[in-house]
């Protein structure tokens, strides 16, 4: 039969999500959906020492930003909790202890004291030290000690670890969903510990159990983890739960802007885009960093932005809705290799979407805007204003740039565009321009351009020198949309006192 498609996403809580981190949660959460499944959110906290105040919330803000729904998790709760890790540490004991009475694992009393001079005595020889099947007979451990001497250890509470006994000399093959077939010799690797003293797993141990457990059916993950793989297989091996082990997938890295190395905060500081989706504020020093919403940046864009990175649908389609990504995704158009992150692109994204939103959803966060510097408007006037200037936005906070002479007259007036078109004989045109304006009662941006137009060929006199001079009066420089529908908006009165402005003194235009 079938099994149900059930898939986590299990970050740390040692800082703000990554936008890295954010992609394996959207494509684990659009492989559910897209099967029927179930996406569940494990903060793995096994390591408390790492552990960041906030961190826990952020993530969880984070997933509700994006608009990715979590169905089990801390918050939600579901049949398989505890769904945060520390909370689940009497779980652990028994497996971990099962594995060495099963002969897969042994205890290890080696101090770290004592690893460190091993360490240093190989590297003063140019090697690297492995605690390995070629050293672990000759360390202190349960593979080494007579039974009274493990009894004795355990009996008096001596610090110890558990180690996984890796088989010596074996190829351990595994079909990755994205990579193919991944096969590893095991003489290329090391007795990771899976227990600690302090009573806490690693995260090898809690990984595989809480999988197993939470009855996981596909793990979809960062390419990091795939040195972890085989470990992780023969632990399923070990368990006896080969049969249930879940299917792999581990994702491409996300590249810095010039593809050389992962990104980065530091390429982000560097570059100055965002990497997380929120703002950050570091629990220690205060600082923020800032996150793609408080850069200005939609949920929506975000969402498109991070699905593309490693993610091809095959097609020639940029912008995608979330219900159209659940239906377009599959692991096989997941592609192997690094993903370049695009800043500009990822500004595109943002500039599509803005454009798509619909006047009065813009006008609403316009508002917002508009009220902080204490303008107060009707929103059927922000509607038209952001119909008029959004083309030229790429964020929200960038209309105003576009559209703050719709708001109030030019204080002062752009000298590069004064020396070049406010001739000798300008202030007498403007008067002209002025009355000709008067007489006008349809005020429409058509018709008062049509007899505007008129006028100038009447005149004989240059369109060009006229509206540069006239844009001047208006908007204060050589900027904005079409004149004629900025004069619409503003009105007949305010068109009329801004040339006036720009006449009060002959001598000096401006």
């Amino acid at each position: 039969m079938k099994r149900q498609v059930r898939v986590r996403f299990a970050p740390s809580p040692t800082g703000p999500l990554h936008l890295g981190g954010m992609r394996t949660a959207l494509f684990n959460y659009l492989f559910a959906r897209k099967n029927n499944g179930v996406f569940i959110l494990r903060i793995e906290d096994t390591d408390q020492s790492r552990y960041v105040q906030g961190a826990e919330e952020y993530i969880m803000e984070s997933l509700d930003w994006c608009g990715i729904e979590v169905d089990e998790g801390v918050r939600e709760g579901g049949n398989f909790g505890p769904y945060r890790q520390s909370e689940r540490k009497p779980i652990y004991p028994k497996y971990a202890e099962k594995l060495v009475d099963t002969g897969h694992a042994y205890y290890a009393f080696d101090t770290s004291e004592e690893l460190e001079a091993r360490r240093k005595e190989y590297e003063a020889r140019k090697e690297t030290f492995i605690y390995d099947a070629s050293i672990r007979s000759g360390m202190k451990n349960s593979l080494s000690m007579p039974e009274e001497e493990i009894q004795r250890r355990l009996d008096s509470g001596d610090p110890y670890v558990i180690r996984f006994k890796i088989p010596e000399n074996i190829e351990v093959s595994i079909n990755d969903l994205i990579r193919g077939e991944v096969v590893v010799n095991t003489s290329t690797l090391d007795d990771k510990i899976l227990f600690k003293s302090d009573g806490m797993p690693t995260y090898h141990l809690a990984n595989v159990v809480d999988d197993h457990l939470m009855k996981i059916s596909h793990v979809i993950r960062g390419e990091e983890w795939l040195p972890s793989l085989p470990l992780h297989i023969l632990l399923y091996r070990s368990f006896g739960w080969e049969a249930e082990m879940p299917d792999f997938a581990h994702m491409p890295l996300t590249l810095k802007p010039d593809g050389k190395g992962k990104l980065s905060k530091r390429d982000g500081d560097l570059g100055g885009f965002p990497i997380f989706p929120l703002n950050w504020t570091d629990p220690k020093t205060n600082k923020i960093s800032k996150g793609y919403e408080g850069s200005g940046y939609f949920p929506e864009a975000f969402i498109n932005i991070i699905a593309f990175l490693g993610w091809n649908p095959g097609t020639t389609q940029e912008i995608f809705s979330m219900d159209e990504l659940i239906r377009a995704f599959s692991i096989d158009k997941v592609i192997k290799a690094g993903s370049r992150f695009d800043p500009e692109k990822a500004k595109w994204y943002n500039q599509q979407y803005l454009r798509k939103m619909s006047n009065k959803k813009l006008a609403e966060r316009f508002q917002n805007i508009l009220r902080e510097k204490g303008i107060e408007v009707d929103d059927q006037f922000v509607e038209k204003v952001c119909d008029l200037v959004k083309e030229r936005a790429t964020f929200v906070h960038e209309l105003w740039d576009h559209a703050w002479f719709l708001f109030k007259a030019p204080e002062e007036y752009d000298s590069k565009a004064v020396n070049k078109s406010w001739k000798e004989q300008t202030p007498g045109i403007m008067k002209e321009l002025y009355e000709v304006l008067t007489g006008i009662r349809d005020f429409t941006s058509g018709n008062t351009e049509k007899v505007v137009k008129n006028w100038i060929e009447e005149k004989g006199y240059g369109f060009g020198p006229v509206m540069n001079s006239f844009r001047l009066c208006i908007v204060g420089a050589a900027i904005g949309p079409h004149l004629f529908d900025i004069i619409e908006l503003i009105g007949k009165t305010e068109t009329l006192a801004r040339i006036k402005k720009g006449l009060k003194d002959n001598r000096q235009p401006f």
